[in-house]
């Protein structure tokens, strides 16, 4: 699953123009090396200027005002990242300790901004629990997430049916079911089920 998790957060930043780098392509025989939280870094060849900070969640319209990130894949697609879930996993929150940090931003230089970037499965849908969540994640020194959800539904709608995307799995994949009706416009399926629900109070 990690493999599979990893790929989608790549395409999506290469959807985006980042240069995309993967720290590592191999497994240790151990979990000593705590570098090997980190997932990727990215560079944005062409940030554009952002007046206040980004929003903590992030969404696919934030990216171009990013410059750079290290970017930690959490794909644990059946997990919801409250605060219970979060406190009891302190694993994830290895890569943002100064000495593995600090050995991540010597990749890229000194000159910069450099966030810390968690791709998360979800976070909780009620308010409370949701600011609860961001609040820890903010404390342990993440700077953005980025939920799964954003980067598929980004990456099911750049992805074209007439195009041939023989240089990528995903998307050729994405690209199948899409001309197979698969995939279906979200605001036609919302417009659907209202429909379908007049049409049972009417019975």
């Amino acid at each position: 699953m990690s493999a599979v998790s990893e790929t989608i957060v790549r395409e999506f930043f290469e959807l985006r123009e980042f240069l995309v780098r993967q720290h590592r392509k191999y497994i240790g025989q151990t979990r000593r090396v705590n570098d090997d939280d980190i997932d990727f870094f990215v560079l944005n060849p062409h940030p554009q200027p952002h007046e206040g900070a980004l929003p903590f969640v992030l969404g696919s319209t934030d990216l171009p005002f990013v410059e750079r990130a290290i970017v930690v894949v959490k794909g644990w697609h059946t997990e919801t990242f409250s605060s219970a879930v979060l406190t009891h996993a302190p694993e994830i929150f290895r890569f943002v300790q100064p000495k593995v940090f600090q050995q991540a931003a010597r990749a890229f230089g000194t000159e910069g901004t450099l966030l810390k970037i968690l791709v998360v499965p979800a976070l909780p849908q009620a308010p409370a629990a949701r600011d609860e969540s961001i609040a820890l994640l903010r404390s342990k020194g993440i700077d953005a997430v980025i939920p799964f959800r954003t980067m598929l539904a980004d990456l099911v709608s750049e992805t074209e049916i007439n195009r041939n995307y023989q240089k990528s799995d995903l998307l050729q994949i994405i690209r199948i079911l899409k001309n197979y009706d698969f995939f279906k416009d979200p605001q036609m399926e919302l417009f659907k089920s209202r429909r379908t629900g007049r049409g049972k109070r009417g019975a």
